[in-house]
């Protein structure tokens, strides 16, 4: 199924102007069909130093980080309404370029109209304190933004994502330069589109800048006008991104790569855990950074937990995004599916025990697109690379665990952090495994809360830093101690 969509072409926003670049222009498709989505410039170097100079011209102004913090709560939520009335056409876009479905790119805008509508209002509660020393000396603690700042964003889910990083940076005051992933460049700057209609944006507070990692992304994290750099992706570019920003000191939030543990224990409500344990790896196709790709079952209920999860992982409807049938759609990219195709055989060679899936789907209308069958390993051994190393697919490892030491023992079996799943009737459990799991997030008889009053970010090399929640916040911030000695040769102030 193919909506009817016009290939547009979008160039660079740069210093409140569209602006082409040198480099020519890069193509999205759909993950479904292979067919041309949208363009977007191939920028260059010199593209992004353009972007990170209008930036910086516009921090030091004062046009934006001067601003009463209720102008900047206006504009901020006038993104959140605009979003909202775009939800339909932009979810479109997204799901072309994404292959998720159509129901769950609308529930990513809504997601991200939420987390702007919430740092909008943050930004009326940047506050510092007083305290006071003796009679005569007073020391003023104040917030201040961080100055320019890198968004650099990934493809799984590029709006909401964009959204935890935009609205903290315009909530405390940051100008900044988003680096959209190419995949997803169409629908990025759609929604950029949206914000340059904002009059209460000055112009050059921000711009986006599409391109390849290596000339658009390598350019921002390593100048020295860019104050701090906020990245989602894997945890490889993430360790490259920290050594180029070493070299000036520059500020780094770095949300990276999970492999979440979803622990089920004898005594959780099946009922509930069996299709969330389902629903938590293969929603978005694996596609996501908290997916819970290691299944862990206590050995009780083992086999008649693993008979009823392997008869729901091979009823998932795989199609197009644009069926509103469809439950799980296509890997991004050719690449990305030979990649998850390859740790699939990985499993095999290790003599793991592939008991549903493990297949590229070629048949009838599928033939053009990505797609991979729901993959479900058991007899997994924790040395074998489908348990350490991130798949970003729909593939899942099972493993049985005996009592609450041994789920944690495996849950914390991994150099990631990130987050994971708690299954539990019993108060007592949950706390227990919450306090022993090493991870960012635990959810506890659910998977997800997406509101964004809490902090997300990870452990380990999960990341360093949060997003959302206050947390999220602070982290475009930087704190100054103004320490005052009082006299009488203070001047009178008259009104």
């Amino acid at each position: 199924m193919q909506a009817k969509h016009a290939v547009r072409t979008y160039s660079n926003f740069i210093g409140g102007r569209w602006l082409e670049s040198q480099g020519g222009t890069l193509s999205t498709s759909d993950p479904a069909t292979g067919r041309t989505v949208s363009k977007a410039a191939q920028s260059t170097q010199d593209d992004a130093a353009q972007a990170v100079e209008e930036a910086r011209k516009a921090f030091d102004s004062g046009v934006w980080s001067s601003k009463r913090p209720g102008d900047r709560a206006k504009a901020i939520r006038e993104i959140s309404e605009l979003l909202r009335r775009e939800v339909e056409s932009l979810a479109v876009l997204l799901t072309l370029e994404t292959g998720k479905p159509l129901a769950d790119s609308r529930g990513e805008l809504s997601n991200a109209a939420n987390v702007l509508e919430y740092y909008a209002s943050a930004a009326r509660h940047i506050v510092g304190r007083v305290p006071r020393y003796t009679g005569s000396d007073v020391s003023l603690v104040v917030h201040e933004p961080v100055g320019v700042c890198g968004l650099i964003v990934p493809w799984n889910s590029p709006i909401s994502l964009l959204s935890w990083k935009l609205g903290p940076a315009l909530a405390a005051g940051c100008t900044v330069v988003i680096k959209p992933a190419t995949y997803t460049s169409g629908v990025s700057m759609e929604f950029v589109k949206l914000l340059s209609s904002i009059e209460g944006i000055p112009a050059g507070v921000v711009n986006a800048v599409t391109g390849p990692g290596e000339s658009v992304g390598s350019e921002i994290v390593r100048s020295p006008h860019v104050d701090k750099v906020s990245f989602t992706g894997s945890t490889e570019t993430g360790k490259k991104i920290m050594e180029i920003a070493s070299s000036n000191l520059k500020k780094v939030n770095l949300e990276c790569g999970g492999k979440s543990a979803d622990i089920v224990f004898d005594d959780a409500n099946l009922e509930a855990a069996l299709p969330s344990a389902v629903w938590s790896i293969f929603r978005s196709a694996g596609q996501s950074c908290n997916a819970g790709s290691r299944l862990l079952v206590q050995d009780t209920i083992y086999d008649s937990f693993m008979k009823e999860y392997r008869r729901a992982a091979e009823a998932i409807r795989v199609g197009n995004g644009m069926d509103p049938q469809t439950e799980m759609g296509p890997i991004i990219s050719e690449s990305q599916m030979k990649r998850v195709l390859s740790y699939i055989q990985s499993g095999q060679d290790d003599s793991a025990r592939l008991t549903s899936g493990g297949s590229r789907i070629v048949e009838g209308d599928y033939a053009k697109g990505f797609f991979v069958q729901p993959t479900v390993f058991e007899g997994v051994e924790r040395h074998m690379r489908i348990f350490q190393e991130e798949i970003f697919g729909p593939v899942v490892c099972v493993l049985p665990f005996r009592d609450e030491e041994d789920a944690i023992s495996i849950a914390n079996d991994t150099k990631f952090g990130l987050a994971g799943d708690i299954w539990s009737k019993s108060l007592v459990r949950t706390m227990k495994v919450s306090q022993g799991v090493r991870a960012g997030t635990l959810w506890v008889n659910r998977h997800l809360n997406p509101g964004p009053e809490v902090p997300f970010g990870g452990y380990k090399q999960s990341g360093v830093g949060r997003e959302t929640g206050m947390e999220g916040l602070r982290e475009f911030l930087q704190t100054k101690h103004i320490s005052l000695q009082l006299t009488d040769s203070f001047e009178r102030v008259r009104r």
